[in-house]
C-alpha cells in the first residue's frame, strides 16, 4: 500500500495542477478567440457596430436572444492616457450596457432607461460628475454590448436607428 502514495500524491498533485491551470488560463483564451471571431465579423475597434437581427445562421459566439437588438464595441486601450467614452443613447424601452474583460468577467452591467442618456468613460478612476460615470476596466481589451428589447421587425428597425447615436469612442481629454 506504502508503494502507491508517491504515485497518488503525484496524480493528485498533478490534478490540481492542470485544473488551475485551466481556470486561469481558459478564460482568456475563450476572450481571445471571441475578440478575433468579432473582429473577423466586422465588429469595429472603438465603435459600436449593430450586427444583423439574430437567427441560427448568425449566431457565432453565443446563444443570442432573437428578442434583442444588440450592438457590440471591442476596445483596447493599451496605449496608456486613452480612455473610451460610451454613449447609450434613450430607448423607451428595456436596454443594458454590459462591460466584458479579457477574461470573459462582466465587470459592469447598467441598465438604461428613457428619461437620460448615459455617458461612460472606460478607464483608471473612479470619477463622478453629473451624468458621467467612470468605470475601470480591470484588463486593457474587451467588449461592451448594448441590448435592446426589440421583439419584432419594426422594433428591431426603430433600435438600429437608435443605436446610430450610441458612442464607443477614444477620449484623450477627460470630459469633468
Amino acid at each position: 500500500m506504502k508503494r502507491w502514495i508517491g504515485p497518488l500524491a503525484a496524480l493528485i498533485v498533478a490534478g490540481l495542477a492542470a485544473h488551475w491551470a485551466t481556470l486561469t488560463y481558459a478564460p482568456g483564451f475563450i476572450m481571445d478567440r471571441a475578440l478575433a471571431t468579432l473582429k473577423d465579423r466586422g465588429v469595429a475597434l472603438h465603435a459600436f457596430t449593430s450586427p444583423q437581427r439574430i437567427s441560427p445562421q448568425t449566431q457565432a459566439v453565443v446563444r443570442s436572444s432573437p428578442d434583442l437588438f444588440y450592438s457590440l464595441c471591442r476596445y483596447d486601450l493599451s496605449d496608456p492616457g486613452p480612455f473610451l467614452v460610451i454613449v447609450m443613447s434613450q430607448w423607451s424601452d428595456y436596454q443594458s450596457l454590459s462591460f466584458f474583460d479579457s477574461n470573459t468577467n462582466n465587470f459592469a452591467t447598467i441598465r438604461g432607461s428613457d428619461a437620460q442618456e448615459l455617458v461612460m468613460l472606460v478607464g483608471p478612476g473612479e470619477k463622478h460628475s453629473g451624468l458621467v460615470t467612470t468605470i475601470e476596466s480591470p484588463t486593457k481589451r474587451g467588449v461592451i454590448l448594448i441590448r435592446r428589447l426589440a421583439a419584432d421587425e419594426e422594433s428591431f428597425a426603430s433600435a438600429k436607428q437608435v443605436a446610430l447615436n450610441d458612442q464607443c469612442a477614444l477620449g484623450q481629454d477627460e470630459p469633468f
